[in-house]
Order: structure tokens, then C-alpha cells, then sequence
């Protein structure tokens, strides 16, 4: 078995970038909080390479990602925010990149609400295992549980999209 390289700085944001803010932007909802976020795990992750030890990259990048989520939610929760004034927001106005406007184009609207819904634990899991495309193994390893809770959780939470998705009558 070829041993792991450990990856540069560069390295991990040009394979990764997109991943991360794929992922990101399915657990926020929102394509401002996922670009912070991508800062934030970047960041985290400029810190932290010189201590990382060859194992499961993606485990590590995934966990990384997953902290500082929590972290931000749980910093909103301590001060909260206020909008802009409608008028303000005219100002502000870059247009999103092509790879922004791709990544929202690939859920509709109604997944991207119903996702949004589920309890956070079925969120992440389903959205590591169809939007990002990780393992059970990897998503078990990034979020710190058994696979056999990471299984019940992606088939939870898929019930439970499927559910909010099914159509009224």
C-alpha cells in the first residue's frame, strides 16, 4: 500500500474547494454563510496541515468542515443578527461566480427546502453521502459515530425527504 503524502495548502484547495462548499452550502442554505464557512475551513486548515499525520485525509478535511459549522451556529446563537435595509442590499451587488450559480443549480429549490428541514445530525449525513459522495467509512469517521448510526441516519433522513417532498393531495 502506497503511503499518503501529506497534501499542500494549495493542493487541498484546488481538489477540495468545491466539495467544501457543496457541502457548505447544503447545510447552511445560504450562499454567503457557505462561503465563509469555505474561508473558515481553509483557514482551519492552513493552521492545522503542519499537524496532520498520513491517515484518512478526507476523514480529517470532513471533520474540519463539520466543526467549524457547529461553531458557527452556535456563534449565531450568542449574537444575533439583523438584515440590511432593502435599500442597502442594491449596493452591494458582485455577481456570483459560474461555480456559485452551478452548485445552486444542482438540488431544485424543493430539495434545498426539504434538506433544510431535516434535524442537523440526518442533514449531514445525507448530504456527505449524496451531494459530496463520501463512504459510510468516511462519513463515520468525520462525524465521530458508528456506521452502523451513519446507515441509519442517511436512511432516516432520505424517509424524511422523501416525505417532505411526496406530493400533497
Amino acid at each position: 500500500m502506497a503511503e499518503e503524502i501529506t497534501p499542500t495548502w494549495e493542493e487541498v484547495a484546488r481538489r477540495h474547494g468545491r466539495k467544501i462548499y457543496n457541502f457548505a452550502y447544503r447545510l447552511t442554505g445560504n450562499p454567503d454563510d457557505a462561503a465563509d464557512l469555505v474561508q473558515e475551513v481553509l483557514l482551519r486548515v492552513r493552521r492545522g496541515l503542519h499537524t496532520y499525520t498520513p491517515g484518512t485525509f478526507d476523514g480529517w478535511l470532513w471533520r474540519i468542515t463539520r466543526n467549524a459549522f457547529l461553531d458557527g451556529v452556535r456563534a449565531k446563537k450568542r449574537r444575533p443578527t439583523s438584515p440590511l435595509p432593502e435599500d442597502d442590499r442594491f449596493s452591494l451587488g458582485a455577481s456570483p461566480s459560474p461555480d456559485t450559480v452551478l452548485s445552486h443549480v444542482r438540488l431544485s429549490e424543493d430539495v434545498q427546502s426539504a434538506l433544510l428541514k431535516l434535524p442537523y445530525e440526518f442533514r449531514e449525513s445525507v448530504v456527505m453521502c449524496d451531494v459530496v459522495g463520501l463512504t459510510y467509512q468516511e462519513i463515520a469517521d468525520a462525524v465521530g459515530v458508528p456506521v452502523g448510526t451513519v446507515r441509519s441516519r442517511i436512511h432516516r433522513g432520505r424517509k424524511m425527504l422523501r416525505d417532505g417532498l411526496a406530493w400533497t393531495r
